[in-house]
Parts: structure tokens; sequence; C-alpha cells
């Protein structure tokens, strides 16, 4: 019986995380592996670390997190936003990785074939602290850097050809939302994602405020809505199962090593879902 594996934010460019690469490897011919994102920051390293993957695995799927967004000085991609992100998509079809822009695959493996879905949604600074609500957004930016937190995506992730970051997202949710409503209604779904689907896992954050950055509230009921066995994703560097309305939630994250090197288990890089 092969496995489901899935894996995220192995930030390979920070210093003592590309040696881990070497400890996600698959247990039979036949597993898949999930990658929910934030790889690296620089194009190349993203893709060589997918390909290393893939020569390993019998399938890989990928959606990009916030850093494989980001346009940095020191990459040699200066494409910003949607090309950015058209670009890697095509890179990954290189090297026969499936995306958000693929046809989804199928895992037969459980009682009911389930629908592997990618979904590259973004944020929308929705998930706001209760101080603020129904502030303008330059304003509970302001709260949350107050707070002693500000994403890095703000000088980074450009949202270029978009007006703005949100109007992006709202883009992206729309095109997700289509794809997954043509889904066969007799298939059960694995939705897998960088940012979490529902709010509840950031309820563990140092900061609340960070949440602005994290999801948003128009896909808040889609493991219920599109009949999810598991929600996968990455992100928030808190890996560990919950469970939201009966549906099972894995954050699969690796993390930095500041993170996992005051965990008592260590490093964690690979998560069997099924």
């Amino acid at each position: 019986m092969p496995h489901l594996f899935a894996t995220s934010d192995l930030h390979v460019t920070h210093e003592g995380n590309a040696p881990i690469v070497d400890e996600v490897v698959p247990r039979t011919p036949d597993d898949w592996l999930l990658v929910a994102g934030d790889v690296a920051e620089r194009a190349e390293s993203v893709i060589g670390v997918l390909k290393t993957l893939r020569e390993r695995f019998a399938k890989v799927v990928w959606v990009p997190g916030n850093h494989e967004l980001w346009t940095t000085q020191k990459d040699e991609c200066q494409l910003r936003g949607q090309a950015r992100y058209e670009h890697l998509v095509e890179r990954c079809r290189e090297i026969d990785v499936l995306t958000p822009e693929d046809p989804y695959p199928v895992w037969e493996h459980q009682e009911k074939p389930l629908t592997i879905a990618p979904l590259f949604v973004l944020y929308d600074y929705s998930w706001r602290t209760p101080s603020a609500e129904g502030l303008p957004l330059t304003a509970a930016v302001d709260q949350a850097r107050e707070a002693g937190v500000l994403c890095t995506d703000e000088f980074f992730l450009h949202p270029d050809p978009y007006p703005s970051r949100q109007a992006w997202c709202a883009d992206r949710v729309k095109i997700s939302t289509e794809r997954l409503e043509a889904i066969p209604e007799d298939h059960g779904t694995i939705l897998m994602s960088h940012w979490p689907l529902h709010r509840h896992p950031t309820e563990p954050l140092y900061y609340p405020e960070f949440a602005l950055w994290c999801g948003t509230t128009e896909t808040e009921d889609w493991h219920r809505r599109f009949r999810a066995e598991v929600a996968v994703y990455g992100h928030l560097h808190i890996p560990r199962s919950t469970e939201a309305d009966g549906v099972r939630f894995e954050e699969v994250s690796l993390g930095y090593p500041r993170e996992w090197r005051k965990r008592a288990r260590g490093p964690i890089p690979l998560r069997r879902i099924f």
C-alpha cells in the first residue's frame, strides 16, 4: 500500500535546513508527496529541491508559499507577482511536479477516491484581532507593527499586475472555487494549501496580529463545502494535528532551525497523511 506524505516550510536557504531534505524520502516506490510551499526564496533553489524530491517520489504536488513569491535582490529571477508564479509553474511542469494550475490528481487508496486539490489562494487581511475589526488596512497593519510583528511580505511579495494582495487573493479564491466545484460529487478531497484555510490553527500564535497575513474568511467553510477528508497546510511553523467540524487539519511545516531545535522531538520534515 503506497503512502501519501506531506511537507512544507523547508526553507532550505537557512543554515541547518538543507541537510534535512535528505530525510524526505519515501517508504515505497509508489509513495506520493505534497509540498505545501516555502521551499525557498530563490526560484532556482525551489526548482532544484522539487526536482530532487520528484526523483524520489512517484508523484509530487506543490503549492507556492509566500517565500516562493518574494522578489529579492539576491535572486537571479526578478519576476514579480503573477509573472513569478507563472514562471514557477512552468518550471515545475518541466520536472513533472504538479501545481495548482494542473489537473487535480486522485488518491485511489482510501474507501472512496480523494481528489487532491492544490490551492493557491493567498490572504486578504480579513483575519483581524477584535481591536482591529473595522479599522482601515493601514491602521490594522500599524497596530500589528506596534505589537512587534510585521510580515516581510510587505516588502518582497508584490501583487503585480493586481493593485493589491487582497485583489490577487480575491481572484485566486474565484479560480479555486470554480475548480473545486467541478470535482465529482462522489469524491472526497484532500485540500492542500500553504496558508491555512480555517482560522483555528492561528490560535496559538505568539503574536495574534500575525493572523492578518495567514488566510482569508472566504475559505473558512471549504473543508465542509468541498467534502474534505483532510486539510494540509504550512506557514505557521506550528506543526500539529487539529480538527474542525470533524475534519482533520495537518500542519506539515519544518520551520526555521531556531524553531525546531527548541523542540524535544527535533525536526520533523515529513508527515504521513494516509
